[in-house]
């Protein structure tokens, strides 16, 4: 059965859901836009120390932690693409990190999953296109996770993923 599915304007290191999914950058070291504010949010110190020991995660896939501080429990990692015009396998890769972060929550036994707008950020996604991508991979996944909760910063976002839900 799939997923239910929603869609929020909030603040996702304050979701109180089994896992939220963090947009990270390959080396696991936190920086700006989400991946800095999940790593303040959850202790820095002790989310470095734990990715870390992890090394790396390769664009598309992803990798679990603990929440520590965050009220969710795990903290899922993933990569996405760096937008280059879309010829160069962008959708394939974001269509990736939804699938991985949800086997991961498979795994980890997570049932209630946050996602940031992956890659829309630094990584230049342009919004609509990275929330279609979103909306339609999570509809197809096979997945145990019973919600997902799309976190949107904005209202331009937000709007988004309610017109494709």
């Amino acid at each position: 059965m799939a997923p239910l599915l929603h869609a929020a304007l909030g603040d996702i290191t304050a979701e109180r859901v089994d896992a939220v999914v963090n947009a990270a950058n390959r080396r696991l070291l936190g920086g700006g836009g989400v991946d800095g504010a999940i790593h303040r949010a959850a202790g820095a110190e002790r989310l470095h120390a734990a990715c870390r020991a992890i090394g790396e995660c390769p664009p598309g896939h992803a990798v679990v932690t603990d929440g520590f501080d965050l009220p969710a429990r795990h903290i899922i990692h993933t990569v996405g693409p760096v937008w280059q015009g879309g010829e160069a396998g962008e959708p394939e890769t974001l269509a990736s990190c939804y699938v991985s972060a949800l086997a991961v929550a498979d795994r980890v036994g997570a049932r209630t999953v946050a996602f940031p707008a992956i890659s829309t950020g630094v990584y230049g996604y342009p919004p609509e296109l990275a929330a279609e991508v979103a909306v339609t991979t999570v509809r197809a996944a096979a997945t145990d996770v019973t919600l997902v909760r799309f976190v949107a910063f904005d209202a331009a976002t937000l709007e988004r993923y309610r017109a494709l839900l």
